[in-house]
């Protein structure tokens, strides 16, 4: 919304009702439109798209965004519904829907972890039979590691899908594949990956998130195996699965086993978890105000040019605190680029032109992070369960 403003184009937001009274940059939004959602979290659309085609009369919007994971597939149908360029609503499930994007990459030949959706009582038997137990079973539409369970037998599995009920069919299960997850956090440009950065989480989201962990990530060594490797499946990811233009999270996960990388999910928004300020670090790239240039010159026709990339590394560690307002200025070094400032969390962003610089001191605040700040919470649930 800033990048927008700052070139002179009128920026509107839409934005659930619960959350009018946030952040929000007000000096570059022309007007505000506020809607309650539904109790599963998504939007009423026959009211949002009444909402939005009487503005339509004095209005014209020339783009619709979506800002958040959960946004992609109601903006698609938006999209196709006021016949507005950008992704349409079947592109948009594979970089939602969990089932969808892994049935594409297995289309793709890109390697995926073995799965089935959970239509079907005799596909679910011939999985169990043929794939060794753990399993994950996700939802698949929900954000990040939310609502995932690990699940340890075929008797735990059939009593967790038949407690499901009705909302089974919104669910896969796959193989558990133990080993170290990776990120490639991109911006494509019509059809090409014109910009990616290649990171990996120092502790998988699924445990951090159900082990009440601390969050960490860094930058990958620029021209190592594993960084090429990642690059290459990205690419292969992203056009196979007919991304426009856009900003995009990808994660794979590298087997213990095997060695073999496999795709997990990708989606069509910058990464959370402020992994954006990370790759700002490292390459000065800011991916937010990037996919907005993009887009507007999509919107208006224009040509994108990508500024310089800097070549740097970085980390990030965040963690809850057990203090509502953490005193970080016992954390001194100078690869400190970032604080967080958010009540009972504690984080921070290093950079340095060495990867191991940046290795090092992540794992020395960690361990200070885990004895003088750190907390946990129970694991989150899939909205309905």
């Amino acid at each position: 919304m800033e990048a927008g403003h700052a070139r002179g184009h009128r920026m509107f937001l839409l934005t659930a009702t619960k959350l009018q009274h946030e952040d929000w940059p007000w000096d570059c939004i022309e007007d505000t439109y506020f809607m309650d959602l539904q109790e599963n979290g998504s939007w009423v659309m026959n009211d949002l798209i009444n909402s939005i085609a009487y503005k339509m009369r004095t209005i014209g919007f020339n783009k619709f965004v979506a800002l958040d994971d959960f946004d992609v597939d109601q903006v698609a149908h938006l999209r196709e519904h006021f016949r507005m360029p950008g992704m349409g609503s079947t592109t948009a499930r594979y970089f939602r829907d969990k089932l969808a994007m892994r049935m594409k990459a297995a289309e793709a030949q890109i390697p995926v972890p073995q799965f089935t959706g959970l239509f079907k009582d005799s596909d679910i038997h011939q999985f169990t039979e043929q794939v060794p137990a753990p399993w994950l079973l996700k939802p698949r539409s929900e954000a990040s590691a939310t609502g995932i369970q690990k699940i340890a037998s075929k008797d735990d599995l059939w009593e967790t899908v038949n407690g499901l009920q009705d909302h089974r069919h919104g669910y896969l299960v796959e193989r558990f594949a133990p080993g170290d997850v990776y990120h490639v956090d991109s911006l494509i440009y019509q059809g090409k990956v014109l910009f990616a950065k290649a990171s990996m989480y120092l502790d998988a989201p699924f445990e951090v998130a159900h082990g009440g962990g601390i969050f960490r990530s860094c930058t990958l060594e620029m021209g190592s195996e594993d960084q090429q490797k990642l690059m290459a499946l990205n690419q292969r990811v992203l056009e196979g699965f007919g991304m426009q233009s856009s900003a995009s999270h990808t994660e794979f996960i590298k087997s213990r086993e095997t060695g073999e990388f496999y795709f997990l999910e990708t989606s069509a928004r910058v990464g959370g978890a402020n992994l954006a300020e990370m790759v700002e670090a490292a390459t000065g790239i800011n991916l937010w105000r990037e996919w907005a240039h993009m887009e507007l010159a999509v919107a208006m026709n224009e040509t994108y040019h990508m500024p310089e990339v800097r070549h740097d590394y970085a980390g990030i560690v965040v963690s809850l605190s057990r203090f509502q307002h953490p005193d970080t200025s016992s954390f001194t070094d100078p690869e400190i680029c970032w604080r967080m400032n958010k009540e009972w969390h504690i984080g921070l962003i290093l950079k340095s032109d060495s990867a191991s610089r940046v290795r090092d001191l992540l794992e020395q605040y960690t361990n200070r992070i885990a004895e003088g700040f750190h907390a946990s919470l129970e694991p989150p649930d899939a909205s309905h369960l």
